[in-house]
């Protein structure tokens, strides 16, 4: 066995990946692929909890979702990838988990406040909403993981996962289920195209699978400094829907001149663009270099594999749970 410590994370599978998956997780993922043993998966059934009428759709975006991760640096020979409902000891360990969960804790929970009101049209006052925490749970514990990946909004799940572990293992009097210490990552939000936060819905994004033909155009509709409606007006790069981009994409030695020429307008928005259009393709070369050794039966093995792995590991967790609980053969 290896001596790294294991994480796990996952993402929903809901169309391809745009530029703030890549910024907002994956890059993040391609780091800690190389630190720790990682378990990343499509988190399939958790997508049914708010996109239930459209359950037929979420299987459609697995492939696409895996293919997105690999192409853009995932390694399945440095982590294992897999598909959380190919994995059925997830749906028993939430079973058992949600027995032992005070109905307080999750009706207490912040997000599914917040998500009620911001996913008021998609109905879900549902169990399996309310239960979200309780699934998100038992997707990280069966791994018995040291730590976990999150960002700041997820910190209220991470703290509640935590609770019941402690509860699991006070009432089987066992130390079984371990307690993931929340490792934060850094943020870097890309706002999106029109200056709205960057979502596969308002259509405002860059996807890692694009081709610059398509991107082209995109870029050169972006919104910038309202401000500045002349070349001659000087800008400010701090209130420019472009500088984050060039923040994240741009090669930093460069980054300077583009601020000092806004500034001073000795650079007007088109050259800024340009040089943005620059910065992305040269991003985006060595992700489409790999997507196209990439094909259907090659996304197939890596599922197939890390299927395997996951679900190895998981029979291993569950024994051993159901002999602290007693439902052992």
């Amino acid at each position: 066995m290896s001596e790294r410590k294991r994480i796990l994370s996952g993402m929903r599978p809901t169309g391809p990946l745009h530029l703030g998956h890549y910024y907002g997780v994956i890059a993040n993922w391609l780091k800690l692929q190389n630190e720790y043993d990682c378990f990343f998966f499509v988190a399939d059934w958790h997508a049914l909890t708010s996109e239930y009428k459209e359950a037929r759709k979420i299987k459609t975006y697995v492939p696409g979702l895996v293919e997105d991760w690999v192409a853009a640096g995932l390694d399945p020979e440095k982590c294992v990838i897999f598909q959380q409902s190919s994995v059925k000891e997830h749906a028993e360990l939430q079973l058992l988990l949600s027995m032992i969960t005070p109905l307080g804790w999750l009706e207490r929970n912040p997000t599914f406040k917040e998500q009620q009101v911001q996913l008021a049209a998609k109905d879900i006052n549902t169990h399996g909403f309310l239960g979200y925490p309780v699934l998100m749970a038992a997707d990280i514990l069966m791994y018995l993981p040291a730590a976990v990946p999150v960002g700041k909004d997820q910190l209220p799940h991470t703290e509640l996962m935590r609770e019941i572990a402690r509860r699991f293992n006070s009432l089987y009097d066992c130390n079984l289920l371990p307690e993931p210490e929340a490792l934060l990552t850094e943020e870097a939000k890309l706002p999106g195209l029109d200056g709205r936060k960057m979502s596969k819905s308002y259509g405002n994004g860059i996807s890692l699978s694009e081709s610059m033909d398509d991107i082209l155009p995109k870029v050169r509709g972006m919104l910038t400094d309202k401000n500045r409606l002349r070349k001659s007006d000087p800008g400010d790069p701090s209130i420019c829907n472009l500088f984050p981009y060039h923040k994240l994409m741009t090669d930093p030695a460069k980054l300077p001149e583009i601020e000092e020429g806004c500034r001073n307008a000795s650079w007007g928005c088109v050259d800024c663009k340009k040089v943005l259009l620059e910065s992305i393709e040269s991003f985006l070369a060595p992700i489409q270099e790999r997507r196209s050794k990439l094909d259907s039966d090659t996304i197939q093995d890596i599922l197939i594999a890390g299927n395997k792995k996951a679900q190895d590991f998981a029979q291993r967790t569950m024994a051993q749970v159901r002999e602290v609980i007693g439902f052992d053969s």
